[in-house]
C-alpha cells in the first residue's frame, strides 16, 4: 500500500519528473517543494545556463559568445547542457526538470538519453490554470508596459507551442494535469495525489519469468 506522503505517480526514491505549465502557474514554487520533499535534484534551464557560463565550461563558453553578441543561446546548446548534467552522479537519486524540454524534439532527445541511462521519465506534471486567472497573476507581477492584450498574446503563443509537447507525453502515458488554483499547499497535495498511477512494463531479468 502506498504511504499517504508518497506521490501517486511514482515512489519516493529515484523519481524522474518534469513540470509543465504556463507562465504564472507556479512551476518554480512547486518544483522547489517537490524537489526538497523527495531530495530530488531541481534542474531549471535558466539556472543551468548561468552555472555553465559562470563556471566557464566548454558549453558555457559557447553560450557566452551568443550572449555577448546579443543573440539567444541555441536550443542545441541548452539541450547539450541539460543532457550532460543528467549524467552526473547526484541525478541518479532522482531529478525534477523545470523549463525543459520546451519542444517535442527536445522531449525525444531527453527520452533517448534517459533510455540510454536505463532511467526513463516517471511523470510529466502539467499545471493547469484558466487564462483569466493567469492574466490576473501576471498583471500583478508584470512589467509596467504590459497590458491585458500583451499578456494574453504571450499566453496564447505559449499554449500553441506547448500543446504538441503535452500530446507527446500523453501518448507516452506519463502525462497528468493538476489544477494549479488555490493555496500552495493545496496545489502540492493535488500534485502528489493525482488520481493516475504511472506503470511501466519492465523486461524481466535474465532467467526470471515475466510477471
Amino acid at each position: 500500500m502506498r504511504h499517504p506522503s508518497e506521490p501517486s505517480w511514482g515512489c519516493n526514491s529515484r523519481m524522474r519528473v518534469l513540470l509543465l505549465g504556463p507562465p504564472g502557474a507556479g512551476k518554480g514554487t512547486q518544483a522547489d517543494r517537490i524537489a526538497a520533499r523527495f531530495q530530488l535534484v531541481h534542474l531549471a534551464t535558466g539556472d543551468l545556463l548561468r552555472a555553465n557560463v559562470a563556471d566557464g565550461t566548454p558549453l558555457g563558453e559557447v553560450a557566452q559568445a551568443y550572449l555577448d553578441s546579443g543573440e539567444l543561446v541555441p536550443d542545441e546548446v541548452v539541450v547539450a547542457m541539460m543532457l550532460e548534467r543528467l549524467t552526473q552522479p547526484d541525478c541518479k537519486r532522482g531529478f525534477l526538470l523545470d523549463g525543459f524540454p520546451r519542444s517535442v524534439a527536445q522531449a525525444r532527445a531527453l527520452d533517448e538519453h534517459l533510455a540510454g541511462l536505463g532511467a526513463p521519465l516517471d511523470a510529466a506534471i502539467n499545471l493547469e490554470v484558466a487564462e483569466e486567472e493567469l492574466l490576473h497573476r501576471l498583471a500583478r507581477r508584470g512589467r509596467a508596459d504590459d497590458n491585458a492584450q500583451t499578456i494574453r498574446n504571450r499566453l496564447q503563443v505559449f499554449a500553441a507551442s506547448t500543446r504538441p509537447l503535452l500530446d507527446y507525453y500523453d501518448g507516452r502515458g506519463v502525462l497528468f494535469s493538476v489544477a494549479a488554483v488555490g493555496t500552495v499547499d493545496e496545489v502540492s497535495e493535488r500534485i502528489l495525489h493525482a488520481p493516475r498511477d504511472i506503470t511501466r512494463q519492465v523486461p524481466p531479468a535474465s532467467g526470471q519469468p515475466a510477471t
